[in-house]
């Protein structure tokens, strides 16, 4: 496995460099364990979650497995102060931000020895957060799912590695070992990847929400809320259309907030894959069946060490 041992692998102490992606709703304590028992690094998604939730969610991941897994703590959540301290508490050894600048808890994790890992859409974040402080950064292209930023992951992770010395992990359109491979081309050292391991065998969201990403063809993504400065990423059914046809008409961020709240939950856990938010990358169209994630590591594994060797 020489191909795939990075500074990345070194500094969390996994087999491969492949992190699972800390999704709201979906990355729990199954998952992540079940990534890290598998040798990539699970993550348990924060989200909006108290931290009472998410300590919770850490102790139950800690009887599955004893391998490294981290937290992604989602910096616009009410509760990401009481989530800051209990990943010290509970002793969590990694943790990656979204949304937001994690600056005013850096002290208190470098104290604890914590690895913090920054999702990034630009060179000049990523340049901050290399200032600030962060072990390594996330360079997420516009394919991912969820929260997006412009630049493409092709265009953005080579920018990002020529930007700063601290490993760049690549994120958005990678599934498979082609992906792996061509992330490590442009300058990363390990990938994080969210779409394919919802389908997962231990993943837990509702079985339709798995369907509609395996069913999904390569044109099935939209993005709402491009207007008002919050684009997301989902696949296109009901919902996204009526919110486009309203963003189209000019209606306020306020007007159609109502469309989408709750909305996540409502695809995730009760499969509600009309109404719903159905968050996913452009990747979806790749993504056939439902495997573990130890078949999914593997295999993705194998295809982008025997590219590499090529």
């Amino acid at each position: 496995m020489q191909a795939m041992e990075t500074r990345v692998t070194k500094m969390l102490g996994i087999q491969y460099p492949i992190i699972q992606g800390g999704m709201a709703w979906v990355a729990d304590h199954d998952l992540a364990a079940a990534v890290s028992e598998a040798g990539g690094l699970g993550l348990i998604g924060g989200a909006n979650a108290p931290g009472e939730v998410v300590r919770e969610e850490i102790r139950k991941a800690k009887k599955m497995t004893d391998k490294p897994f981290g937290v992604n703590v989602m910096l616009l959540s009410p509760h990401a102060d009481d989530v800051a301290k209990v990943v010290v508490e509970e002793g969590i050894k990694v943790v990656t931000t979204g949304a937001g600048n994690p600056e005013k808890y850096m002290e208190m994790w470098k104290a604890a020895g914590i690895k913090v890992i920054t999702v990034v859409a630009s060179v000049a974040l990523a340049k901050r957060m290399e200032k600030y402080g962060a072990d390594a950064v996330v360079a997420e292209g516009t394919e991912s799912g969820g929260h997006i930023g412009e630049a493409t992951t092709m265009t953005l992770v080579p920018q990002v590695a020529d930007a700063v010395s601290i490993p760049v992990i690549a994120a958005g359109g990678i599934a498979d070992g082609r992906g792996i491979a061509a992330a490590f081309m442009l300058g990363a050292e390990a990938v994080q990847i969210g779409t394919r391991f919802v389908v997962a065998k231990e993943s837990n969201v509702h079985e339709n929400y798995k369907q509609r990403i395996i069913k999904a063809k390569d044109i099935d993504s939209a993005v709402t809320g491009r207007t008002h400065g919050h684009p997301i990423r989902c696949l296109r059914n009901k919902m996204t259309r009526e919110y486009l046809k309203l963003e189209q008409e000019g209606k306020s961020f306020e007007e159609l907030e109502y469309l989408t709240l709750g909305s996540l939950r409502k695809a995730v856990q009760e499969g509600d894959i009309n109404e719903g938010t159905v968050m996913a990358g452009q990747i979806a169209g790749m993504i056939q069946k439902e495997q573990t994630c130890r078949e999914m590591i593997e295999e993705m594994a194998a295809q982008a060490e025997a590219l590499l060797k090529r």
